[in-house]
């Protein structure tokens, strides 16, 4: 009989997001977002709710999803992340000029050859305030999907501090 593994609790430490701050033109470059006190997934589902008339419960489906993160950050200088969501935030960017891509990686997926299972999404930043505290400059907003999600896998040459994503299933 084979042993089973033990249940283990995951770290939130252990999904970790990373952004693309490679110039529109150049190649991807996604860097890890670090130094952000607040990184929390919303699904937002949408609803298709009736009631029949020859039932006496409701019925539910979903029909649709509105991803969101909302987000929040120390600003710390020479970090090409911050850098990006700064400007787009500072300068009020508008349309296109407000989109990033993010991947999100669960590390806790790591395989024998260094491949976490990733998504992949675009967003539009959407700054909602700075200046909060008194200690470091503290900039939040929330990231609104603009692209469908992306399934794929990310790999890391530099102990995930950049990776490459890669769309579809990891090879066996």
């Amino acid at each position: 009989m084979a042993a089973s593994k033990a249940p283990k609790i995951v770290q939130r430490s252990k999904r970790v997001a990373f952004m693309n701050t490679a110039a529109p033109e150049g190649p991807e470059k996604f860097e890890r977002m670090k130094r952000f006190t607040t990184i929390t997934n919303s699904k937002n589902p949408k609803e298709y709710s009736r009631q029949y008339v020859d039932e006496d419960a409701e019925t539910s489906d979903v029909v649709g999803y509105a991803p969101s993160i909302e987000f929040s950050y120390d600003r710390y200088t020479n970090t090409p992340v911050h850098d990006k969501l700064s400007k787009i935030h500072d300068g009020e960017l508008l349309g296109n000029d407000t989109h990033v891509d993010i991947v999100t990686v669960d590390l806790f997926t790591e395989d024998d050859s260094k491949r976490c299972l990733a998504v992949k999404r675009t967003y539009a930043v959407i700054p909602e305030s700075d200046g909060d505290g008194t200690d470091a400059l503290i900039y939040s907003g929330t990231f609104k999907s603009a692209s469908e999600i992306v399934k794929g896998y990310a790999t890391s040459e530099d102990n995930w501090q950049t990776v490459t994503f890669v769309e579809g299933e990891i090879p066996s």
